[in-house]
């Protein structure tokens, strides 16, 4: 596949059935729906029933992504899962999904770059079809994140929730695809995100408050992190890929709130119409935000054969990503 353009032949979803909205959330926190929309776009979020798990709409993801490259699983030749909230330590949550769809003998494996993960595994997947390894990899974002929400903390229960999405990555036409991608992270600011219990540093075994079982955000400075962090991608990657701004016709952030879009965009000076957001009906699905948006604003019909798109992510770690498409899929 030497010298061959590759690129996103098939998408699919799933969100768990069982809804919270922000009225539901003002009977189990101090909270209101004027304020959770003011300050993040959010009006509902998906919940994981306690009879799922992350793997099972993964695997559903995954199948319908599958089906929509019209392909059988046996075409699929490896599987990426990127997710921050995994099932177990280990095995992967790529294996147990792996098994849920019905697939066997392909190399599956977890990537951990919190909410950057899609686009790091996008980057991933390419590199290694580049290389004429493999002809057909399942990239999967899935997450469980509302599994370690501390119900009674307001600045981040209101703002996660639960899905999953996956893109088939494989061979597409000549000029079309990924054109380039851009990664990075910086680990001085581990600190402004994470689940500090569960890990061999503190496991669940020591002693700790429950608390410390749950996400901590600093959020006033991953805001300011990611309104800088934002344009710094688009304008790397889009200069890696040989284009120019205005050439962007899709830009479609992670989905973690629509204030930190809205100051990237603005920031960029692309018009707002160009920004992709569906984070009023989902929140803070983590791995699966891009994908999930991504493959909405497809089924929707918005994009044309030759769209550029421009994925930007940035999560913890702290990790970022950026990617290219010159889109082709249902052209």
């Amino acid at each position: 596949m030497k010298n061959k353009s590759i690129g996103i032949i098939g998408l699919g979803t799933e969100v768990p059935k069982k809804t919270l909205s922000n009225y539901d959330l003002e009977k189990i926190v101090e909270t209101s729906d004027e304020w959770i929309k003011s300050r993040s776009g959010i009006s509902s979020r998906h919940i994981i029933g306690e009879d799922e798990n992350v793997s099972d709409i993964a695997a559903a993801a995954g199948l319908k992504a599958v089906a929509n490259a019209g392909l059988e699983p046996d075409d699929i030749d490896m599987i990426i899962m990127t997710t921050g909230s995994p099932e177990l330590i280990w095995p992967s949550t790529a294996c147990l999904a792996q098994a849920k769809m019905g697939m066997k003998n392909q190399p599956a494996f977890d990537l951990q770059a919190a909410c950057s993960g899609f686009s790091y595994g996008l980057s991933m997947a390419r590199q290694l079809m580049a290389a004429d390894e493999y002809r057909h990899i399942l990239l999967i974002g899935a997450e469980a994140m509302t599994r370690f929400l501390d119900w009674s903390d307001r600045s981040t229960c209101v703002l996660f929730g639960d899905a999953a999405a996956a893109a088939v990555i494989g061979p597409v036409d000549e000029g079309y695809g990924l054109l380039a991608d851009y990664m990075g992270a910086d680990g001085r600011g581990a600190g402004m995100l994470k689940i500090p219990v569960g890990g061999s540093g503190m496991s669940c075994s020591r002693a700790a408050p429950a608390s410390a079982q749950k996400i901590v955000m600093n959020g006033r400075e991953v805001f300011k992190f990611a309104v800088r962090i934002i344009p710094e991608c688009v304008q790397t990657v889009i200069a890696k890929a040989g284009l120019k701004l205005d050439e962007i016709d899709f830009l479609i952030p992670h989905q973690a709130n629509t204030r930190i879009t809205e100051k990237a965009i603005e920031k960029l000076g692309l018009a707002k119409e160009k920004g992709v957001n569906n984070i009023e009906n989902y929140g803070n699905t983590g791995a699966a935000s891009i994908p999930l948006a991504l493959a909405e604003a497809y089924a929707s019909g918005r994009f044309k054969q030759g769209d550029i798109i421009v994925l930007v992510a940035f999560g913890a770690g702290l990790t970022w990503g950026a990617n290219v498409i010159r889109w082709s899929l249902g052209s």
